[in-house]
């Protein structure tokens, strides 16, 4: 029996036929078929009196494959650079370290409008009916006081506080870079980042949330689902001029408190929650109940409704919303329509927003490898789009189990296989091993649905 993790093989230089990455030059296959390069190239205009060397839309594309094959500095793009078979004539890391720093308030709002151009033209084919927003906050702890913006925050680190915004299926949509010590519950930065995600809309779905737009003009309903941190009438009526719809957590208050202990005794207002759809055998043991009627919401826009949320607490559970040794109790805020357990479906997948926050910190986010302001800033715009455009190949390439991977399983299964060059009838082949449990997947997605 051989107790050994390895063959007997012996590690020799040489290969030049064996190129790496080849996941990522389908990836990025992709971005040019949807026109990313050219975008962001029309964003960032050269300043200097001669061309530069590499167009700076190729090499920002080449920064969204980077990061979503796991890089986490400028350095990682000479990845890149050694697989020229692939991708051409990347850009050396001072090359994107200079363009990054270079990008101020309008590039940085170009870069947006690219990104929304490239959305305008994948997002058709995605899915239709009412358009879901979360909106969270998270921290990106960091190591070094030298970094501009990097405060102090709540939890007794030291870092970087973004917000962001996503839909659904995962998507992010826009996202703003903060310092560490940036109020959770600020209400312009809550209020600003839905605008931004309506800006990268295409024109069909944003018709209608401008700020003050008629309501007749919405083409494409809109929700907003926040956390506790927005639990607040102002961003309510924020979004309400927007015709946007809302669904916030509720926060312990007095009122809701005595609205909770009047109906926990009432057995004939609670209703049986929908059952969570990996378990639609088992009836839910959660109850749900509007309780609208009992609590003051007179701050808060008209048809604004309290719902309630209680389920058996088991042993050693903490307490939630309602201090109370049987049931934990989950309340929150919106004006949207529907049956109590309808809603409360509804508002339960607001979870999603954290799965696309960890994807985002799993593609770069975590990391803000520069001292400039600016530049974190534009490493955090690329972060955004990078997994955009791997949510948009998912879904528009990959089938079955691929089409919803979290970024780790995509790169030890798609972006990063091996393969040998060969040339044949004037045309260069990437030959990937047969037995890789990602060539299938990326041999089809050669062939875009």
């Amino acid at each position: 029996m051989n107790l050994g993790s390895v063959s007997n093989a012996v590690l020799a230089s040489g290969g030049d036929r064996v190129v790496s990455g080849a996941g990522l030059f389908v990836l990025g296959g992709f971005a040019d078929r949807v026109g990313l390069a050219g975008e962001l190239s029309g964003a960032l205009v050269p300043r200097g009196e001669r061309a530069p060397t590499h167009d700076r839309g190729v090499l920002l594309s080449h920064l969204c494959l980077v990061l979503a094959g796991g890089g986490e500095a400028c350095s990682d793009i000479e990845h890149l650079r050694a697989e020229p078979e692939l991708f051409g004539s990347a850009g050396s890391d001072s090359t994107l370290w200079r363009v990054l720093n270079d990008i101020g308030d309008e590039e940085l709002a170009g870069l947006w409008q690219a990104a929304a151009a490239v959305r305008e033209r994948v997002r058709p084919q995605m899915s239709a009916g009412p358009l879901v927003a979360g909106i969270d906050s998270t921290l990106v702890e960091v190591h070094s006081e030298t970094k501009a913006g990097a405060a102090p925050h709540f939890k007794g680190g030291f870092g970087f506080r973004p917000m962001v915004c996503s839909t659904g299926e995962g998507e992010p949509l826009w996202g703003m870079l903060r310092p560490g010590n940036a109020a959770a519950n600020s209400i312009d930065d809550r209020l600003r980042v839905p605008e931004g995600a309506i800006s990268m809309l295409p024109a069909s779905d944003a018709a209608g949330h401008r700020r003050g737009d008629p309501e007749d003009l919405v083409r494409r309903p809109m929700l907003a689902r926040i956390d506790a941190a927005g639990c607040s009438a102002h961003i309510a009526h924020g979004c309400n001029e927007r015709n946007v719809g809302f669904a916030v957590t509720a926060r312990a208050t007095d009122g809701i408190d005595a609205a909770i202990a009047a109906a926990r005794c009432d057995e004939d207002l609670w209703t049986q929650a929908t059952p969570n759809p990996k378990h639609a055998s088992k009836p839910s043991r959660a109850q749900v109940t509007d309780l609208s009627a009992l609590v003051d919401l007179s701050d808060w826009p008209d048809g604004t409704r309290l719902i309630v949320r209680r389920e058996p607490r088991h042993p050693g559970a903490q307490r939630s919303l309602f201090p109370s040794d049987s049931w934990r109790h989950r309340g929150f805020l919106t004006d949207a329509q529907g049956s109590p357990a309808r809603v409360d479906t509804l508002m339960r997948r607001h979870a999603h927003i954290e799965d696309s926050v960890k994807r985002l910190k799993d593609s770069g986010l975590a990391r803000m490898p520069f001292t400039a302001w600016n530049a974190n800033r534009a490493w955090t715009v690329m972060c955004l789009i990078s997994l955009a455009l791997v949510t948009w190949s998912q879904t528009h390439q990959l089938t079955g189990a691929f089409a919803k991977a979290a970024p780790k399983r995509l790169r030890w299964q798609l972006w990063h296989p091996p393969a040998i060059i060969c040339r044949r009838a004037r045309r260069t082949l990437i030959r990937i091993p047969a037995p890789h449990p990602g060539s299938q997947a990326l041999l089809a997605a050669q062939h875009p649905r």
